[in-house]
């Protein structure tokens, strides 16, 4: 029996069951998140965010010619090379599974059993196919993200040093020594994930290396373990680089050489020692020395896909995030400097106030002829710190401290203990962001909803009601609309207890390689945690993250297959027992995960993301200057732009980015056909550590300043336009918050800025009080854009921009869709809550757009909409809520019927969230407007269903919990009121009686409940 072709028979099976499941599966376009960013970057060779994934991109940039040109098909073939890196991770897997299993069931010198050959097989196809069927592993699977290639790095080197363990006697069995230290230099291109394999590949290598091992040696080994991963992250990583930065500082700056010079000297030097050494240790023959000098070669050929940031930097690329064309930037690159750090040995509560600063390390910028020296970093000193600090932001902007006194249970005016320090690690961190992931992977998934502590929003589950009950309430009202959620996948725990099953079977059957696989759960888990050391309220669920931890829970539920078999063989014999356990383990495991999983990770129907970045740009005139915000109103645009070349026109301007001055330099550039931002300052005037942020002090202007002379000020050296601070710095400052932009009307008419219908509202002078406190390099940009545009090119901010960055400017923003275009007109705006933009709609831009270019990304008829994509259903509605009202205020009823029969056709039927109940309560209005008695009645009904429905079940969970959902129910029961009253005015007695009987039931309930 050749065990060899049976084991990689069976290991290339896994890969093409995994692999077609991935493919039958895969978005087919670009999706949320990095994802639009990534497929740009890697169809032209561009610059992403810090601190980048270069060899991701050149690989994915080679799946990317399988579409042979077809621009619209690029995407699905960076898609498809996740999917099969995802497929060899899971061959890796099943291999590494069986070479476990083996060695505790196949002896050397011993015969191999068909019985034992059943039990490692099936070990192997159970725990490989369930990590493949996971809910994490399986959403990055089908997308063109890092985290698919990254796993795969993580499968080859823990499968690799099973390899050489199995080899280590033979002569050169330390090439997959040197093997494993070049993939984990090559995966650094992709995510610094795989270099937490280390200390478990360390333990490896000593049991292998030792003859008795002991407690000293195996924290020896461990300690030995912890430093190669902190040399590789800041030796090599971080400090290599810094040393070339410094080096090439001493040369430009000392010696009067050009830039590059000093970092070429040190790349010699670090070649020129390298190869010393290697000569050395043969010479003086020292092997040890000798590997780990080739070792760190390796690392450092693999780290060198980086180079190709720094090539495609020097060619200024149209994503060419941070610019890291010099050493600093690069380091700064690299450092993630963009992002900030969090303390993890000691710092503030979120609480403290700073007390003072200490004085950090100098920051070096590029210059024209040398490095210029823009000032120190400084670190605040606060008046309460304390040691391993997990509850210290104190953004009250993003809700963080009213979050940790919610989560903590502290009253307002309490002060954090160290004990509310560490109740915070082990139930949120711990608890809430990794037990909560791994257990949606491995026992239940209540929904796909991002949960921020609530009953009802991204729980685990286990699909038993009496447990469920106890954990969450209100299971005996479950709505319809979370019965049937794709994403409400019940694994009853069966994974979880063959994963126990497996690991109790390994540690008793072997010790060692249980206590390996253990570090590396450890490491890829609960290590993350510590080093995250995350802030509550997430923009999204960080599961990704622990993929690592899951692949290795994943080795012990194929493990539990041989520890059923075990049991079984006290009752039958070894090969029906291995053949009984292996179709349990099966069943249990990953054919029940694929059943549950499979339509909430059908992504092959869905273009959500793709068509509404389209919807972005159309909704703007030829050559518009669009401002975005975030990630998903960015991301998916550039794609769309990049690779697709769709209105490559439209200049995008993401505000978050625009506070750093390379992307303010990058905006004065001309990208595709989009000409640069009429900016005016000087690269001087706004680099780095120079008006990064101005604070504002009233002068006590009673009267609009022109924004000319304000920009003026702000950008002037002139010390009495600056404020002295105590430490003799000095800075410029914004004097008045009122501000007037006169209008030259016939730029205005000339530009075409303005329909026809409103020429005659175009004022003289704009006039609007800022918003802010203060004044970034963004605010400074778009001031400069303002005053210098002479409305040229139109301007306009994307609906998904939160109002604070609108700087005022509200009452000039007119909807032509997905984005609202400034008009120097004056219009009186409606309430909010009328839902009706009244004169500040242009009906017959928003008409066109909606109507007869934008596309809505088969929302209605994909399998499985993500959370990104129906959290945009509101907006949708909205956009067609708004057209709809503007025509029936126009007295165009047949056209506004068309709008909403539009609407019904391209929106789901499924509702998916109050909010956008609440915003189908507008459309409901309209239709009845319209005189769409039959579709108003049909949507009522629905709309009232799905919300009573909702509204029963947090009142069931208040019961027996806290009412974490009050905001809700008045939310909801408003809905239910509104809808009620809406019907009878239509004279819908039917649909009304019903709505007023639902909601005298809720109220009964509600009252009961207290």
């Amino acid at each position: 029996m050749d065990y060899n072709k049976t084991n990689n028979l069976f290991g290339w099976i896994t890969f093409l069951i995994s692999t077609i499941v991935y493919v039958l599966t895969l978005e087919p376009t670009a999706s949320y998140w990095d994802c639009g960013e990534f497929i740009a970057a890697a169809y032209k060779m561009q610059i992403v965010h810090q601190p980048g994934a270069p060899l991701f991109l050149m690989l994915q940039n080679i799946f990317s010619n399988l579409a042979f040109g077809n621009k619209e098909a690029l995407a699905y073939w960076m898609n498809f090379g996740s999917a099969v890196s995802s497929g060899l991770t899971i061959l890796f897997l099943f291999w590494t599974i069986t070479a476990l299993a083996r060695k505790v069931l196949w002896k050397n010198g011993t015969e191999l059993t068909q019985g034992n050959l059943i039990q490692i097989i099936g070990a192997g196809l159970v725990g490989a196919l369930a990590y493949a069927f996971s809910d994490t592993f399986w959403f990055s699977a089908v997308e063109s993200e890092v985290y698919a290639m990254s796993s795969l790095c993580t499968a080859i080197v823990f499968w690799a040093i099973l390899k050489w363990e199995a080899h280590a006697g033979e002569p050169r069995a330390d090439k997959w020594l040197l093997f494993i230290a070049y993939i984990m230099g090559l995966s650094i291109g992709v995510h610094l994930l795989n270099l937490l394999t280390i200390p478990a590949l360390a333990l490896v290598v000593y049991f292998k290396r030792t003859k008795q091992a002991t407690n000293g040696g195996i924290f020896k080994a461990l300690l030995i373990g912890i430093v190669i991963v902190a040399f590789v992250l800041w030796g090599i990583i971080q400090y290599l680089i810094k040393f070339a930065a410094y080096f090439d500082l001493f040369f430009v700056n000392s010696l009067g050489f050009g830039f590059g010079f000093g970092v070429v000297f040190f790349t010699l030097l670090i070649i020129g020692g390298l190869t010393y050494g290697i000569f050395y240790s043969i010479k003086q023959l020292k092997p040890r020395l000798n590997l780990i000098l080739l070792a760190i070669c390796f690392i450092i050929f693999g780290y060198g896909s980086f180079a190709m940031i720094l090539v495609r930097a020097k060619a200024d690329t149209s994503l060419n995030n941070s610019d890291p064309d010099n050493a600093f930037s690069f380091l700064s690159y690299l450092n993630r400097e963009q992002y900030g750090e969090e303390p993890l040995v000691k710092g503030p509560y979120f609480t403290s106030k700073p007390i003072d600063r200490s004085e950090g390390g100098s920051t070096y910028i590029k210059g024209e002829e040398k490095y210029e020296n823009i000032g120190r970093k400084y670190n605040y000193i606060y008046d309460r710190e304390t040691v391993f600090p997990r509850i210290y932001s104190s953004d009250a902007g993003r809700g963080h401290p009213q979050f940790y006194r919610s989560w903590l249970n502290m009253g307002e005016n309490e002060q954090p203990t160290f004990g509310n320090n560490l109740n915070f690690f082990f139930t949120y961190q711990i608890g809430h962001m990794y037990a909560r992931y791994f257990f949606w992977n491995f026992v239940g998934r209540q929904n796909d909803q991002k949960g921020d502590g609530s009953f009802t929003e991204g729980n685990w589950i286990t699909g038993i009601k009496p447990i469920d009950q106890a954990r969450l309430g209100g299971q005996e009202v479950l709505p319809e609309s979370l019965k049937t959620d794709p994403s409400n996948n019940k694994y009853y725990g069966l994974p979880l207890i063959l994963g126990i099953i497996g690991a109790l079977w390994h540690f008793k059957r072997h010790q060692k390689d249980a206590g390996i696989v253990g570090l590396l759960f450890f490491f890829t888990g609960l290590a993350i945690v510590l080093y995250l050391n995350q802030t509550p309220m997430q923009p999204r669920e960080r599961d990704y993250a622990y993929a690592g931890s899951f692949y290795a829970f994943a080795i012990w539920i194929g493990l539990g297959v041989i520890g059923l078999a075990d049991f079984f063989q006290k009752k039958t014999n070894q090969k029906n027992a291995g053949i009984i356990a292996t179709v349990i383990g099966l069943l249990v495991a990953p054919v029940l995960m694929a059943k549950e999983g499979w339509n909430d990770h059908d992504r092959s129907t869905k273009y959500v993301a793709r068509d509404l970045a389209k919807n972005y740009l159309e909704s703007c005139a030829p050559n518009a200057i669009l401002f975005t915000y975030g990630d998903n109103d960015t991301y998916p645009l550039w794609y769309v732009q990049e690779v697709e070349n769709f209105r490559p026109d439209v200049r995008i301007v993401n505000l978050s980015l625009l506070s750093a001055d390379w992307y303010v330099r990058q905006m004065k550039e001309k990208v595709n056909e989009a000409e640069g931002l009429p900016i005016t300052m000087t690269d001087s005037q706004f680099k780095q550590g120079t008006r990064d942020g101005m604070s504002y002090m009233d002068r006590g202007f009673k009267t609009p300043v022109e924004l000319g002379s304000v920009l003026d000020v702000l950008l002037s050296d002139n010390p009495n336009d600056q404020v002295e601070y105590q430490d003799g710095s000095r800075s410029n400052y914004l004097f008045t918050k009122k501000f007037q932009l006169t209008v030259n009307k016939e730029d205005v008419v000339g530009n075409n800025v303005v329909p026809a219908k409103w020429k005659d509202n175009i004022v003289d002078t704009m006039v609007w009080d800022y918003n802010k406190d203060y004044v970034s390099k963004a605010e400074l940009a778009i001031f400069d854009i303002l005053v210098h545009n002479d409305w040229k090119r139109p301007i306009y901010f994307a609906t998904t921009v939160p109002n604070s960055n609108y700087l005022g400017l509200d009452n000039y923003l007119i909807n032509e869709g997905f984005a609202m275009r400034l008009m120097p007109i004056r219009l009186d705006k409606p309430s909010e809550e009328e839902m009706s933009m009244g004169e500040s709609v242009n009906t017959e831009a928003l008409y066109e757009n909606t109507m007869n270019k934008f596309a809505w990304g088969n929302l209605a008829d994909a399998r499985y909409l993500d959370p990104e994509s129906y959290g945009m259903l509101s907006l949708i509605i909205n956009n067609f809520s708004t057209l709809s009202q503007s025509l029936i205020e126009e007295g165009k009823p047949e056209e506004a019927q068309k709008v909403l029969s539009r609407c019904l056709e391209v929106i789901p039927e499924r509702i998916y969230s109050l909010r956008e109940a609440r915003v189908l309560y507008f459309l409901n209005r309209q239709l009845y407007q319209a005189g769409s008695i039959e579709k108003a009645n049909e949507l009522v009904e629905r709309n009232g269903k799905y919300v009573s429905d909702l509204l029963k079940y947090y009142i069931s969970i208040s019961k027996t919990k806290p009412n974490l959902e009050m905001q809700n129910i008045q939310m909801g029961t408003q809905v239910i009121y509104s809808s009620a009253e809406l019907a009878k005015e239509y004279k819908q007695e039917k649909q009304a009686k019903a709505l007023e009987d639902s909601l005298n039931e809720i109220e009964k309930l509600f009252g009961g409940s207290q």
